[in-house]
């Protein structure tokens, strides 16, 4: 592994392109609510996907937020809330808006490395000890809860397509060697800015969502992707040990994402959908995987686990994030009942806005439609053959204690900001 060591840097910015770090915080009257920070890729981004000139990668039309409140696409990839909007209505907090939509439109970047976000996160922590007073700052962000999710993009848009060297320079051994060294050196850098208590999510069975279903010869889960997920999930949680053992303090936990999502898939039932293996907006993967104005959308978006190839619905995102929100009170990291109620956006159903072309609605309980594509031949090396949507910053970080961000600094995502030493 030494001399992928020197790589690092640069396999950074291909394999961990996530979004800016949001922060959800109390407000005035919430004393009780906990402040938590967000770092993810797509499955949080509330729309700075809208600022990002350079990025292909967008919602801003229909279908998506047709459940939104108000009905209306908000940058959002889904139909209606994200798993951190549902996370924020439960710690007693607003959804935060896109960190680009109060600085700047962004025409230089198409997103930004985890090494940005967490200099982003300095910039924020700079402002509060600017306001309120190093220790009192200090106090806050070793308080804090850091929800951290990355690995999804790394392989989805990296190590599984037939385009990029990854997956044929490496191993998947090597490739999860390279990824952990990465992301061990950026969760230090973390804790030497004050993280104290962090969830770090594991990876969902990538093999099951519907973008890598179509590549297999009966649309069945691709048990060699999900093998990769497990994988990655115990590197992660033996990193995690280990920093825990190394940095005095640390409270590092993982999440354990791909157990819900695997219930949800093969018991869908259980938890009141009736299609687990393919997307409500019945979507053409040749072109992206995205759910496109003229796509065909199911009646009941209730019933369906997956919005489109990539992400899932608003109403998986109930469970799942219900499951996380669980895990913290279980661990003590959160007290159930200690927060307060605050004017998160409900799901509503909405009317159905009108794109340039009209669609054809298909069934809710619609069990055998499948996304449209042409598989090709699944190469050696596992490498997937459809485009997925570049990851993009999530939003702007909103303290809980009356602090301010100040202005990021965007520069090409060529370049990662080395971690600091221990």
């Amino acid at each position: 592994m030494a001399a992928l060591s020197s790589t690092a840097a640069a396999i950074a910015i291909l394999a961990l392109a996530t979004m800016a770090g949001v922060a959800l915080g109390a407000t005035a009257g919430t004393k009780k609510a906990p402040v938590i920070y967000i770092f993810g890729d797509s499955m949080s981004d509330v729309g700075n996907n809208n600022y990002l000139l350079l990025s292909i990668a967008k919602c801003n039309y229909p279908w998506y937020g047709i459940d939104y409140e108000g009905g209306y696409p908000t940058g959002r990839f889904t139909n209606g809330r994200t798993i951190g909007d549902i996370m924020a209505a439960k710690f007693g907090v607003p959804p935060p808006p896109p960190f680009l939509s109060l600085y700047m439109t962004d025409d230089e970047v198409e997103y930004l490395s985890f090494d940005n976000q967490i200099s982003y996160f300095e910039q924020i922590k700079n402002a509060m000890i600017g306001k309120i007073g190093k220790k009192a700052a200090e106090e806050v962000v070793n308080g804090a809860i850091f929800q951290i999710g990355l690995g999804s993009n790394d392989y989805v848009n990296n190590f599984l397509r037939p385009f990029m060297a990854d997956g044929f320079v490496y191993t998947h051994d090597q490739f999860i060697g390279l990824l952990m060294e990465t992301i061990s050196q950026q969760l230090t850098r973390l804790y030497h800015l004050g993280a104290r208590n962090v969830w770090f999510t594991g990876l969902a069975p990538l093999g099951c969502i519907p973008s890598q279903r179509v590549l297999s010869d009966n649309g069945e889960c691709l048990e060699d992707v999900n093998l990769y997920a497990l994988q990655f999930n115990a590197a992660a949680k033996d990193l995690l040990d280990r920093l825990n053992a190394k940095l005095p303090g640390a409270r590092m936990s993982l999440a354990d994402c791909y157990s819900v999502v695997m219930e949800l898939i093969e018991h869908p039932k259980k938890y009141g959908f009736t299609t687990s293996h393919t997307s409500c907006c019945d979507v053409d993967t040749s072109v992206g995987g995205l759910c496109l104005p003229t796509a065909d959308v199911c009646d009941d978006r209730s019933q369906f686990v997956f919005w489109d190839a990539y992400h899932t619905s608003d109403a998986a995102n109930q469970v799942i994030a219900g499951r996380l929100y669980a895990d913290m009170v279980s661990a003590g990291d959160v007290q159930e009942g200690n927060t307060t109620v605050s004017d998160a956006p409900r799901v509503v159903r909405s009317p159905r806005p009108v794109p340039p072309s009209r669609p054809a609605v298909r069934g809710g309980g619609n069990t055998t439609s499948a996304p449209r594509a042409a598989p090709a031949a699944r190469p050696v090396h596992g490498n997937g053959t459809t485009s997925a949507p570049r990851a993009s910053p999530a939003a702007r970080p909103v303290n809980g204690n009356g602090t301010t961000s100040a202005p990021p600094v965007v520069g090409s995502s060529s370049h990662a900001a080395p971690p600091p030493q221990p």
